[in-house]
């Protein structure tokens, strides 16, 4: 049956636009689309007709989550007409609700179709987009789902602004025709959503949070440029699922790759569900009538039980200021609204519910060209806390990863110190320590001496086939390497230090972890365990300025020796200190210690070896101490 058969039938529903609009009375609330599937045909048609009649609507709220389109109705001539109110501040709402000339409620997304349905939020009439009806005289929500289908099952009146490029969508996205009161048909292209981000940028979050994310994982991924960027750096991953509120260009990206096939899902395995989508054209395209995809209403998507039910849940979001204790904020700048919860707390906190769950908070370090730190002692006075401190697994910049989860308040303030921009850490640690927050005797290395060399990061595997971990040491070190001596035999503390040594403070401690990289290097080799990084290695040299050699020392945790981690560390050492272009290594070595001695032997140094009193001096002479750039690019990429 075509939409003329349905003129047929249904006649009233084809009323003109005057007597549509008639029907909104003084004081109604009316309800508007989310996003890309706003009605933007029936908002410049509303607001064309107040034009015309200006005392027809007085004093009507107007409610939605996040408007894309113009939004008319919250300029200041009519003020007397609408009033809007907000789930969800867009950039064309954020200057009147900032005026007081519009209105903001906080609320999680999830919450809010039963606002609707026991009438805490009153809809009284409802402007909607839908696809065609079929034969059937189903007509789709298409792209928006969300909190619509529970505002047109509240709504006294439903206008439906009928468009052919709206996609049919699988799931609860199907209205009958009877259900609606009118129906106007407008061909027009949706709105369409292109957040963008420097690939550079893109580039660096996006490879650390590649490193968390793993293969099988059911993903989420929030609003903003950053969430939708780094998407792309997740082309390597296998078999990952989707459980979102909001589909992305990204995340179709990944399922024609292949990438997504939601075929380990705890829930809905083999779809992909969301509850809207913004996204291009192709992507509208993409999921028309494709039985992989299932929209449903927030009230599913965002709902904590459904969320923790997903093994692997990752939850991956962004925000726009984080401070020291792990306080997030992607609602305010300070006393300014900005954006609002929208669905961030509902994923971040199912996915810490979730089995093997995991939450990414995602930030940019700075912000007005560089001018002001989003990592913060303190969140700003005025602002809403979107993510308390036990919210928060792991925390992504440009400049690295934080890992807060079960850390201390000192803890985390080094963790996130060592991801801020590097011209604002020497604030941080000042502030830090006026504060209280860290050690107040805190060392710090500014500028580039003591800028880590990310560049120095590399994965290797030991002649056992273990695969270990090898960078630098940074900053935010000293409660992993303070586990690691502590695990230490006495033997092999002794070993390393040819001497016995009972403790590690604080203060040693700082020795190790605050480094001038242009002065010495220090190497751990870690594993992942349990979701955390263990160190299982150490390596450290420190340079001789007269000699233009290094003094070296390596240990190995004593549940992993004999495995080839001594042999990749001392390697790797060697590497550096070639591209450092010193001569070679002097090393301080027990007689009795047969075993580092043989990984000495075996590098193929020119050695020179003497020794008194049980303690061998070696000297190591590189034998080839120019190796080119591109071997030692090559080395790293290895």
């Amino acid at each position: 049956m075509t939409l003329h058969k349905f003129r047929e039938k249904y006649p009233d529903k084809f009323a003109s636009e005057d007597k549509v609009f008639s029907r909104i009375h003084r004081g109604d609330t009316i309800f508007i689309g989310t996003g890309c599937g706003e009605p933007q045909y029936l908002v410049g048609a509303l607001v064309n007709y107040v034009s015309s009649h200006p005392k027809a609507v007085l004093d009507a709220e107007v409610f939605h989550v996040w408007t894309l389109g113009v939004a008319p109705y919250a300029d200041e001539k009519f003020q007397d007409n609408f009033r809007h109110n907000s789930f969800f501040i867009g950039r064309n709402t954020r200057d009147p609700v900032n005026e007081g000339l519009a209105d903001y409620t906080p609320v999680a997304l999830s919450a809010v179709p039963d606002l609707f349905r026991r009438g805490v939020v009153p809809v009284d009439v409802a402007l909607i987009q839908v696809s065609p009806p079929d034969k059937n005289g189903y007509m789709s929500l298409g792209i928006s789902v969300d909190i619509t289908k529970a505002a047109v099952e509240s709504a006294s009146i439903v206008i439906a602004q009928v468009n052919p490029r709206m996609p049919r969508v699988h799931g609860e996205t199907f209205i009958h025709i009877e259900k609606m009161d009118y129906l106007i048909e407008k061909d027009e292209p949706l709105l369409e959503y292109g957040a963008t981000l420097s690939d550079e940028i893109a580039q660096r979050i996006g490879k650390y949070v590649a490193r968390i994310v793993e293969d099988g994982d059911t993903i989420q991924a929030g609003y903003g440029s950053i969430p939708n960027a780094i998407l792309a750096n997740l082309k390597g991953k296998r078999h990952l699922g989707v459980h979102t509120e909001l589909l992305s260009d990204g995340m179709v990206e990944l399922i024609r790759a292949g990438v997504i096939d939601n075929s380990r899902k705890s829930l809905n395995r083999g779809k992909t569900v969301a509850a809207f989508c913004m996204g291009k054209s192709t992507t509208y395209e993409f999921i028309d009538d494709n039985p992989g995809m299932e929209f449903r209403p927030v009230d599913y998507t965002n709902s904590l039980l459904v969320i923790s039910r997903h093994r692997n849940m990752v939850a991956i979001n962004s925000c726009l200021q984080i401070d020291l204790t792990g306080q997030a904020t992607a609602e305010s700048i300070g006393k300014r609204f900005y954006s609002g919860i929208g669905g961030q707390t509902d994923f971040m906190r199912g996915a810490v519910l979730s089995p093997r769950g995991k939450t990414i908070l995602v930030i940019l370090s700075t912000a007005k060209d560089e001018s002001i730190s989003r990592i913060v002692p303190f969140i700003y006075e005025g602002a809403g806390v979107t993510l308390g401190r036990s919210d928060v697994h792991y925390v992504v910049s440009e400049y690295g990863i934080a890992y807060l989860h079960g850390k201390s308040i000192r803890e985390r303030a080094m963790e996130l110190i060592a991801i801020a921009h590097p011209k604002f850490r020497p604030w941080l640690i000042e502030e830090a320590k006026k504060l209280n927050l860290i050690y107040k005797d805190q060392k710090f290395i500014p500028g580039e001496e003591g800028e880590y060399p990310e560049q120095f990061e590399t994965f290797r595997t030991t002649k056992t086939g273990m695969e270990i971990f090898l960078r630098p040491l940074k900053i935010s070190d000293e409660p992993l390497l303070k586990d690691f001596f502590y695990n230490l035999s006495d033997k092999s503390m002794y070993r390393r230090f040819i001497s016995p040594k009972k403790g590690m403070p604080h203060q040693e401690l700082q020795e190790y972890v605050v480094l001038d990289y242009t002065k010495g290097m220090a190497i751990v080799a870690s594993v992942q365990q349990s979701g955390r990084e263990e160190v299982v290695g150490l390596a450290q040299y420190g340079i001789s300025q007269e000699t233009h050699m290094a003094e070296v020392a390596f240990i190995v945790s004593d549940e992993h020796q004999n495995r080839g981690i001594g042999t990749e560390l001392l390697g790797y050492m060697t590497y550096l200190a070639k591209r450092q272009g010193l001569l070679g290594f002097t090393a301080e070595v027990l007689m009795e210690n047969r075993p580092m001695l043989h990984v000495f032997e075996k590098m193929g140094f020119d050695m020179q070896k003497s020794g008194e009193g049980g303690v061998y001096e070696l000297r190591m002479l590189f034998r080839e101490a120019h190796e080119t750039v591109n071997d030692a690019a090559a080395a790293v990429r290895h």
